[in-house]
């Protein structure tokens, strides 16, 4: 049995430089549906044609391409977190919220993946 419960989503992560001709790319080429652009987090998300499934666009003035992190829905990230602190993973910092938004935790795996935990805070618990 797995130390966390994880939801049935999972967000692929990618640093572009600009979300917005990014975000145009994807829907053009690949058929993917915009979600939102949060421009104050220099986010977009992407619905992709997988159930559960999107694409995350993070802004940086240079782009890591090849640098993929994948960000796993979580129900309650701090008791997750919790338990995976407990079971010796190295977290990269404190959790970050964005209010009435996500939770997000940055942790790596024992060859340092990295990959996150994200709780949606849009839904009522």
């Amino acid at each position: 049995m797995s130390l966390v419960s994880l939801e049935n989503t999972i967000t692929l992560a990618i640093s572009v430089r600009d979300r917005h001709v990014s975000a145009e790319w994807y829907t053009s080429m690949l058929g993917f549906e915009l979600i939102h652009h949060i421009d104050e987090a220099g986010w977009s998300e992407m619905k992709t044609r997988t159930e559960g499934v999107t694409l995350g666009l993070g802004e940086q003035a240079e782009p890591s391409p090849g640098n993929t992190v994948p960000v796993f829905g979580i129900g309650d990230i701090e008791s997750a977190r919790g338990a995976l602190e407990a079971a010796g993973v190295k977290f990269d910092g404190e959790t970050q919220t964005i209010e009435g938004m996500v939770s997000t935790a940055t942790f790596y795996d024992p060859d340092g993946n990295a990959m996150m935990l994200a709780q949606d805070l849009t839904v009522p618990a």
